[in-house]
């Protein structure tokens, strides 16, 4: 089904586990860009995340549900799931992303109806991450993520690789075998002119051996050069140093209690790059997450959940283990393992640093 001529409804989906400090922002981020429903899974929250979540719920801003999972793999069973939802089954376009994930969208009003019609309306876009360093950022602080965070890896270039990892943006006729975190797949061996039309975020075709998961390597990636000519994806995955250690202590979606180590952090701390063009959004966004604020219970629920964030923090910088932690990240090269190791080889690491 086609967007036709009835308003274009488009359904973000996402699972979250103590993120409630974010949630307003990331929401309120992406109904400017033109998100009309939310489906949010969460799972085993202890900071109210879920409280302000069902607030939401019922002031009629989001649809949440608890995680379907059994076990551990908590994102691919909620997609499992979201698919059999109204929500997404009603909607033109779906977009499945984290809530440290923001489109950034360069052309037209920035929207993603603009996106959609500069790439010429495909089945699919994919955008491809730009990961955002902490730059020296300790201290967790109760306002915009995407106006504290400013600096970047090379955009074309992330820990030297060229194959930068994608999340996507779909359709709702892609013909849809399942719902990936990163990518939808399609049914193996479908015959070519059945394949469906998909771009990357300057409107050009994905490379077919993306397109077809024919490379384990490349399912989920691909060159991000002159891929960001219409959009990229922001993605601000390490945040303040507060936070990245509250992160750690809850592990993620995806696997039940992984711990980031050492390497995850430099990886993405690369500040090589600045680039403030999201930052267009704020006056905007600040009205709009007041707005939210203004409604039910959501202020005292949201103020709640930045407590909870910030007892957490100080509880674990009582143990020794974390405080280690801290002082470990805080005095990190930032330069990715590759890179640095790449530079020792070449002798170059003391003239580099």
């Amino acid at each position: 089904m086609s967007a036709g001529t009835d308003p274009m409804r488009m359904t973000a989906v996402t699972c979250v586990k103590n993120e409630g400090p974010f949630l307003l922002e990331w929401i309120a981020y992406h109904q400017l860009l033109g998100i009309t429903d939310f489906l949010f899974y969460s799972n085993d929250c202890t900071d109210g995340t879920d409280t302000l979540l069902q607030e939401l719920a019922n002031l009629g801003h989001v649809a949440h549900l608890s995680n379907p999972a059994e076990g551990r793999n908590y994102q691919m069973e909620a997609l499992k799931d979201a698919k059999s939802q109204t929500v997404v089954q009603q909607a033109h376009w779906v977009w499945i992303a984290d809530v440290d994930e923001f489109v950034n969208i360069h052309v037209g009003d920035h929207s993603f109806a603009a996106l959609i019609e500069a790439c010429g309306n495909p089945q699919s876009i994919s955008l491809n991450f730009q990961f955002f360093a902490n730059n020296g950022v300790e201290h967790f602080e109760d306002r915009p993520v995407i106006e504290q965070f400013t600096r970047c890896h090379n955009p074309d270039l992330w820990c030297g690789e060229t194959a930068i990892e994608v999340k996507t943006l779909t359709r709702n006729d892609f013909p849809l075998q399942y719902y990936g975190a990163h990518r939808p797949f399609f049914k193996p061996k479908m015959k070519k002119r059945a394949q469906p039309e998909w771009t990357d975020g300057s409107g050009r075709p994905v490379p077919h051996r993306f397109l077809v998961a024919a490379n384990p390597r490349r399912i989920r990636r691909f060159p991000a050069k002159g891929a960001r000519a219409h959009a990229t994806l922001n993605h601000y995955a390490l945040r303040s140093l507060d936070s990245y250690l509250v992160k750690n202590d809850r592990g993620d979606v995806n696997r039940e209690n992984r711990a980031f180590d050492d390497t995850y952090w430099r990886e993405r701390n690369d500040p090589a790059w600045e680039d403030l063009s999201i930052q267009r959004h704020l006056p905007a966004l600040l009205g709009q997450i007041a707005a939210l604020k203004a409604q039910g219970n959501v202020a005292a629920l949201h103020d709640a959940c930045v407590a909870a964030h910030v007892a957490r923090r100080d509880a674990l910088l009582k143990t020794d283990a974390y405080r280690n932690m801290r002082d470990q990240l805080s005095t990190a090269s930032t330069l990715p393992p590759q890179e640095e190791a790449m530079l020792h080889d070449l002798g170059l690491l003391e003239r580099a640093q």
